[in-house]
């Protein structure tokens, strides 16, 4: 009797598995689609969207859309050397900052842990706005047109320091740190040779937020960037985008202009080229990150 009960409740737990399993992958199509539809548009015929709009079984193939982006050529390649090199400086550096700043206010024995984790809270609730820190930046600091006010402004967050801090204080055991300072270790020696390694999960996770928001950003690029070789990509794929619309609105357009596209100015195929050229390296890098990814931020999102 009881080795039937058993056999039961396995089944039901078996019937209920595949039931959540069928409503998992149910969700990741519908979540894939959009981005399968964007991949597939971008090499659509101009014309057949047009005429018949976006499917995923186009008839018609064109290379139009990606000719345009990639008729840009070195510029486009420069412009992706910065947006790399921005990407790359800033995650480091917020990175190094911020585990410093998060080890800093962990520590109860800090006397000024109180008043730095305060000030830390400030910027979320009051802000100075974009003027301000525009009027700051260049009339102060004298850095318009400098590649360190694309890296800057986005280099430390509140909540990523709070992330931090949180994983500090409940994956690292204070024992530890307390082992270190016994055996003389200073604050530098146990925060580099002994906290820092141990942060690797709660670092990848806030890493790749902090790349993913470097590699997207154009409105600082906007405001303070004038010169074309510190044009970061994302701002390059607007200006491609708004000389699109202007031959679109433009009637006086030269014949040999629409000839070199193809007859047709790709208009919604060229769109979702652009999309793909700022996408696809995101969609590279996110799965050798997603296991420290949510390993960090479940862990660190705990407790206070």
């Amino acid at each position: 009797m009881a080795n039937k009960m058993e056999r039961s409740s396995l089944e039901k737990k078996g019937i209920g598995q595949y039931i959540l399993a069928f409503f998992l992958l149910l969700f990741t199509v519908f979540c894939a689609a959009p981005v399968l539809l964007v991949f597939i548009a971008a090499f659509t015929d101009e014309k057949y969207i047009t005429q018949h709009g976006f499917g995923f079984f186009p008839e018609k193939w064109s290379m139009t859309g990606f000719n345009s982006v990639l008729r840009y050529g070195s510029q486009l390649a420069r412009s992706y050397g910065v947006t790399i090199f921005v990407t790359v400086t800033g995650t480091f550096l917020g990175l190094l900052v911020m585990s410093m700043f998060a080890y800093s206010i962990s520590r109860h024995d800090f006397k000024l842990s109180r008043f730095l984790s305060v000030y830390l809270l400030i910027p979320m609730l009051f802000n100075g706005g974009q003027l301000s820190g525009y009027i700051v930046f260049t009339s102060y600091y004298h850095l318009k047109d400098s590649l360190a006010l694309l890296i800057l402004p986005l280099c430390v967050s509140t909540m990523n320091v709070i992330i931090l801090r949180t994983y500090i204080a409940n994956s690292i055991p204070e024992e530890l740190m307390e082992a270190a300072k016994i055996d003389g270790a200073g604050e530098y020696r146990t925060f580099f040779q002994i906290t820092l390694p141990l942060m690797k999960p709660s670092l990848a996770a806030v890493g790749f937020m902090m790349a993913t928001a470097y590699w997207n950003d154009w409105s600082n690029a906007l405001l303070y960037i004038t010169s074309d070789n510190k044009k970061p990509l994302q701002l390059l794929l607007i200006n491609i985008q708004k000389s699109i619309e202007f031959l679109l609105n433009n009637s006086n357009v030269p014949a040999s202009v629409r000839a070199a596209m193809g007859g047709t100015i790709p208009q919604y195929s060229a769109t979702m080229a652009t999309v793909v050229v700022v996408i696809a390296p995101i969609m590279v890098v996110y799965p050798f990150f997603q296991k420290y990814f949510v390993k960090g931020l479940t862990v660190g999102s705990v407790k206070g």
